[in-house]
């Protein structure tokens, strides 16, 4: 047996062509996805990147191991304390760690742990490569050379787990211009009228309509290689969602080259392959575009296609987080899952017998661009925010039926004030369970109250004043006078 696992950094669930979407973006995707398990429901449990690679590593939601921000105390594990052995138990139980124990050659092609410092990613990893020697951001053509190497010298081997991460669908969207645009002549989803446009565009917030690349238009000192400086019509917003799917289908080329390597070594249906992400993109949701600022369903639903040798394909609808996949994967590969100290239940069983199973809601995190709680269950989205990360048109609880309006268009928390107190205390309950189980002892408290008390979430820090300005040169200083009210003149500076 060998397991490959391809973490497609920034992929939205819905992007993909076995997800029904109308653009032709993951040919290579889909056809895994027709032979294994597509979960049409798996939630990263925190976001964006940091936290979410995190809570994989570890086996543990960032409320528990303590990382729910990019910078700052929250952005560090915390230690396991007096109980830390000559081993740590973080170290131990971590998801590679879990192979490498049982005798599998482990190995990560990753920049990820050089970006965000999180050494403990590699954590049970034998090999650990950053054979781009980059910081984020690496093109598949630059990856990918590697993993091909990498599976000339061991694929035919027995028994190994690699982690191939491909960054191309996150911002800044550098493929290479020579690649073209397979996407030229297709519209943009059908959800994106010129009405969202022109409702976002007189929205406040970084990578709003009118600063979708930061804080103001020109961030990155250069045009964006694929995109626009702001959506200020829909041709516009067509550069911008065709940059985010060219990245898309860039990387599923890379998949297609890596599955080939496989097949050329004989050992394709011999290996088991599970491709997800770390979190989603908006674009347009909740105002946000080009980036993942909330804890809500365009940034926490992420896609999970695992094709394992003998179990059946189908489609499968259960409530999950990426942290039930990951344990669902150490014990189809017959490894015991170190319960009750990782978050994760395994649904290896169900995937057997045929059976469906899901958790009744799920808990979701975001503390790097807002601090923000939601709560998935039913048919809904409930929103608790405690810092609105400068999106002032954010209010404090805010409720969508993500079933019928994926997209978050019509807030339904003043008419469905029943559903929101039913949220309320489902969050509630579950944060109490949680900080009672985090690393350190219950108390260490909650690390987003670690992140407030910080002056916000990292991505905010400093930039408010600025921004203000920018919001009443621009025509939206009703939006800079509620921020005011909210957060006062300044920030703490990064």
């Amino acid at each position: 047996m060998r397991f490959l696992y391809i973490d497609i950094d920034t992929l939205r669930a819905d992007h993909l062509g076995c997800s029904g979407y109308h653009r032709n973006t993951s040919p290579n995707i889909d056809a895994l996805a027709a032979d294994g398990v597509r979960f049409d429901n798996v939630y990263a449990s925190d976001v964006p990147c940091l936290p979410s690679r995190t809570a994989l590593a570890t086996g543990m939601f960032g409320i528990r191991n303590g990382v729910v921000n990019h910078g700052g105390v929250a952005a560090d594990l915390r230690a396991e304390g007096p109980e830390r052995q000559f081993v740590g138990r973080v170290a131990r139980d971590a998801w590679a760690s879990q192979f490498s124990r049982a005798g599998w050659h482990t190995a990560s092609i990753s920049s990820f742990p050089f970006r965000h410092s999180a050494t403990w990613w590699n954590h049970g990893v034998m090999e650990a490569m950053n054979l781009m020697r980059g910081m984020g951001g690496e093109r598949a053509d630059e990856v990918l050379p590697g993993a091909l190497d990498w599976l000339d010298r061991r694929g035919r081997a027995d028994q190994w787990f690699l982690h191939l991460h491909l960054w191309d669908p996150h911002t800044p969207y550098n493929t290479p211009d020579d690649y073209g645009n397979p996407f030229a002549d297709d519209p943009v989803p059908a959800w994106h009228t010129e009405e969202v446009r022109q409702r976002n565009w007189d929205l406040a917030g970084p990578h709003s309509a009118q600063e979708p690349w930061g804080y103001t238009p020109d961030e990155w000192g250069a045009p964006p290689p694929r995109h626009p400086w702001n959506a200020n019509s829909m041709d516009a917003v067509k550069g911008i969602f065709d940059g985010y799917d060219v990245g898309i289908r860039y990387a599923d080329d890379a998949v297609g080259a890596v599955l080939d390597k496989l097949d050329a070594l004989g050992v394709l249906d011999d290996t088991a392959i599970l491709v997800s992400s770390d979190h989603g993109e908006a674009f347009g949701e909740l105002g946000v575009y080009a980036d993942h600022q909330a804890a809500d369903e365009a940034t926490c639903h992420i896609p999970a296609i695992l094709r394992w040798p003998g179990v059946a394909a189908r489609s499968y609808a259960g409530l999950h987080y990426h942290l039930d996949i990951a344990a669902t994967v150490v014990e189809l590969a017959g490894i015991e899952v170190p319960t009750p100290w990782w978050s994760g239940r395994s649904i290896a069983s169900a995937l057997r017998d045929g059976s469906e199973a899901g958790r009744d809601a799920l808990f979701l995190s975001q503390g790097a661009w807002s601090c923000q709680r939601g709560v998935r269950w039913g048919d809904h989205l409930s929103l608790r925010t405690m810092h609105d990360g400068f999106h002032a048109h954010w209010n404090d609880d805010m409720l969508f039926d993500v079933v019928s309006d994926p997209h978050e268009t019509t807030d339904l928390a003043p008419v469905r004030d029943d559903l929101v107190t039913e949220a309320a205390t489902l969050l509630d309950t579950w944060i109490a369970a949680q900080v009672d189980q985090a690393l350190g002892g219950p108390e260490a408290g909650d690390p987003m109250d670690v992140v407030l008390a910080e002056g916000g979430p990292y991505h905010t820090r400093g930039h408010l004043p600025a921004y203000l300005d920018r919001l009443r040169a621009t025509g939206r200083g009703h939006w800079a006078d509620v921020l005011v009210e909210r957060h006062g003149r300044t920030a703490r500076a990064r």
